[in-house]
């Protein structure tokens, strides 16, 4: 049996240094940081890192502690339109890749993964209250999205 996404790339180690390194890209970037200028969750990166694992094969802690994909829509909704800090904040994943040390062959999947992510977060452009309720973390594998 092929391993998860999540496994392939080094399980919860390198996600918490993806998340890390991603945040730390974008709170650099003159665009992408205007996404944080209201401020962030103090544990930003930890949630952050357990959602990309919960989608890419991994443990569902996040959905158990923090929350379900409706409410992760819902604090990106509401923003307008802003492809090209969406444009940005995907080059900051694909140099987070390296600076995290995540393995060659997982890059090209995680940064197709974060793309649609990042178009799929940008759904609901003038209202949280756009956003259905109950929607569950989407998933990931090596084709796309599941389900």
């Amino acid at each position: 049996m092929e391993p998860s996404i999540y496994e392939a790339a080094g399980g919860a180690e390198t996600f918490h240094a993806l998340a890390h390194a991603w945040h730390e890209r974008v709170m650099a970037d003159p665009v992408v940081n205007h996404a944080f200028s209201h401020g962030f969750h103090p544990r930003h990166g930890e949630r952050l890192a357990a959602y990309w694992i919960e989608a890419l094969g991994g443990p569902m802690e996040y959905s158990r502690q923090y929350g379900d994909e409706s409410f992760v829509l819902r604090l990106h909704a509401g923003n307008g339109e802003h492809a090209e800090m969406d444009r940005r904040a995907v080059d900051c994943f694909e140099a987070a890749l390296g600076d995290a040390q995540v393995p060659d062959d997982v890059r090209a999947t995680l940064l197709a993964y974060f793309t649609w992510a990042t178009a799929a977060k940008s759904a609901y452009p003038e209202s949280p209250e756009d956003v259905p309720a109950g929607l569950r973390v989407p998933r990931w594998a090596w084709d796309g999205p599941v389900g």
